[in-house]
């Protein structure tokens, strides 16, 4: 199986790889380490040294809880660091629900807009997007951070959050976007209860969400249903920031299983971990490509993806 190629944006032949640089005082894992622009530029400059094909750059927590900030805090936050990355021909996306946000980083060099809400929070994104012409993740929402838990109930998470999606595609299409142009995400830990597996049944079954034939993002680095998995004997949830091993885990099984692209906080495991799945799909009988030149490849591809 051969990753889906999405116009404008690296492909070499596997699991991409995201790394997020998160411009912000409170978002859940790292909040306030890269909230400095110029740290925030090196951060991401240094994320692409360790394997990123992609840096996700966001001004606005969605932690859960979290609560918004107004939409010029958000554009101070993020266009000089989208600006400053760009200008060092790194491929970035921006994680944002404002559609004049999405524009003004798609109008500095972004080549991905990351909407957390599939379009729901800003009614303007799909034609925005559809306007840009770029890739536009559509991920599963129902609700702002600040209740959006309440939200979680299914009768099967499975089939509703596909349903859901697909219902917000037809959104976006119906806006004029090109369909190569459309990527999923699940989007684990929104609206999904660590306690009642809603994330793990989504893993489980990703099937349901590559077998539409559009990318799937999964974004899984460092969220609740990992600090609750590795709880200490008396329930006591191991710290965001160590379940990066718990990430890599997930990475692995999910490349292997076609998902498009993983968006994670610490990248060089997760480069590891996509090589490792994309090698060993290399050396499945009928597949004409051994698993080094796979390797070669991709690292011809990575050489020159900032060209």
């Amino acid at each position: 199986m051969t990753s889906a190629v999405v116009p404008g944006l690296p492909a070499p032949g596997r699991c991409l790889v995201m790394g997020v640089v998160n411009v912000t005082p409170d978002s859940f894992s790292d909040g306030g380490a890269w909230f400095d622009p110029e740290k925030a530029i090196r951060h991401g400059l240094d994320l692409v040294a360790e394997g990123a094909d992609i840096v996700d750059v966001g001004g606005e927590s969605t932690r859960p809880g979290a609560q918004r900030v107004s939409q010029s805090e958000e554009l101070r936050r993020v266009v000089p660091v989208i600006e400053a990355l760009t200008a060092e021909n790194v491929p970035v996306s921006v994680d944002t629900m404002r559609a004049e946000v999405a524009e003004a980083a798609v109008g500095v060099g972004a080549r991905l807009v990351n909407d957390v809400s599939g379009g729901l929070a800003d009614p303007a994104m799909p034609r925005v997007v559809a306007a840009t012409g770029v890739p536009y993740v559509v991920m599963h929402w129902r609700g702002h951070s600040h209740d959006m838990q309440t939200r979680a109930i299914y009768a099967d998470v499975v089939r509703e959050v596909r349903d859901e999606l697909l219902r917000r595609v037809d959104a976006v299409l119906a806006e004029g976007a090109d369909p190569s142009m459309v990527i999923l995400d699940p989007g684990l830990g929104f609206a999904k209860r660590p306690e009642a597996g809603h994330n793990w049944s989504l893993l489980a079954h990703l099937d349901a969400f590559t077998g539409t034939g559009y990318p799937v993002l999964v974004g899984a680095s460092r969220k609740g249903f990992l600090t609750r998995l590795l709880a200490d004997p008396d329930g006591t949830p191991r710290p965001f920031i160590e379940c990066d091993d718990a990430t890599v885990a997930v990475t692995s099984l999910v490349a292997a299983a076609g998902a498009w692209c993983v968006r994670v906080h610490r990248v060089r495991p997760n480069a590891d971990a996509v090589r490792v799945a994309a090698a060993m799909r290399a050396a499945r009988p009928g597949n004409r490509e051994s698993p080094e030149q796979a390797a070669a490849d991709d690292r011809a591809d990575h050489g020159s993806s900032r060209l």
